[in-house]
């Protein structure tokens, strides 16, 4: 059996939160939710977190799991506070211990504890959601703790891979590589091609001609990728994201993001 999915797209960070769920049983993950943010005041607010979890209650599902990608720079997470209505853990890639020892340095803070995660997962780790099974694939490159979720025919990758027509993720953020990434990709792309792969984020490519999307496959991204699609080779591909990431700014949010992102989303 594979999953039901459901996408919620913030327009403010061009986000996507997942809810996803196991038709037989109900469980139900909530995957990279979104804490709204007001740059301007530094104020936060849940209606983002609280739409996805009024969806959830109104079809009936249980949520049983918190999923974060990786420790995002573009968006703070409700993951601590969707935590708290619902007793989910909230899971992550093990390796966060080095993305919070980065900025916590970065920013003057006390290292937090790794516990303020529940879960720390390792590459091939396995857990169920439901009678449905989640595989762990650690997928670095962007940050070095970035996992994707595999779930049936699905896999929810972050900020791995965009939409084919958009590319790839940065990897010039701490701990970040492009060869790393390359490899990353190549792993996902070695998946069957019918797999449903869901992005982190849709930013739309300068001709304007689609609307917001977030679903595709990985026979789509295999033919079509614009930066790894067609067999591009390691060294072109990291010689490119190389001299693309000199060109981009850091993320707007990237301080008040990490500050609260690297504590499972706890603010204040």
């Amino acid at each position: 059996m594979n999953p039901t999915v459901q996408a919620f797209f913030d327009d403010a960070t061009n986000t996507v939160t997942y809810l996803v769920n196991d038709p037989a049983t109900g469980a139900a993950a909530i995957i990279d939710p979104v804490l709204d943010y007001d740059a301007e005041s530094g104020g936060t607010s849940t209606a983002s977190a609280d739409a996805v979890l009024a969806a959830a209650r109104a079809q009936g599902l249980e949520v049983v799991w918190l999923l974060e990608t990786h420790a995002h720079a573009d968006h703070l997470s409700a993951g601590d506070y969707l935590r708290g209505l619902t007793g989910a853990p909230i899971g992550v890639g093990d390796r966060i211990t080095e993305v919070q020892s980065t900025f916590a340095e970065r920013f003057g803070l006390p290292v937090p504890e790794a516990a303020v995660f529940d879960q720390l997962f390792a590459d091939g780790d396995r857990f169920a959601l439901g009678s449905l099974e989640v595989e762990v694939l650690h997928t670095p490159g962007h940050t070095p703790a970035c996992i994707s979720y595999r779930i049936g025919d699905a896999v929810f990758v972050g900020d791995t891979l965009f939409m084919p027509d958009f590319g790839t993720a940065r990897a010039d953020f701490p701990g970040g590589d492009a060869t790393t990434l390359y490899r990353s990709i190549q792993r996902l792309l070695s998946l069957p091609p019918e797999t449903r792969v869901f992005v982190g984020h849709d930013y739309l490519p300068k001709d304007g001609r689609r609307d917001f999307r977030w679903e595709t496959t990985i026979g789509a991204e295999r033919e079509g990728n614009v930066h790894v699609g067609g067999g591009a080779t390691e060294a072109d591909f990291t010689a490119m994201r190389r001299a693309r990431d000199e060109t981009l700014p850091p993320p707007k949010l990237l301080e008040p993001a990490l500050r609260a992102n690297i504590r499972a989303g706890a603010v204040g």
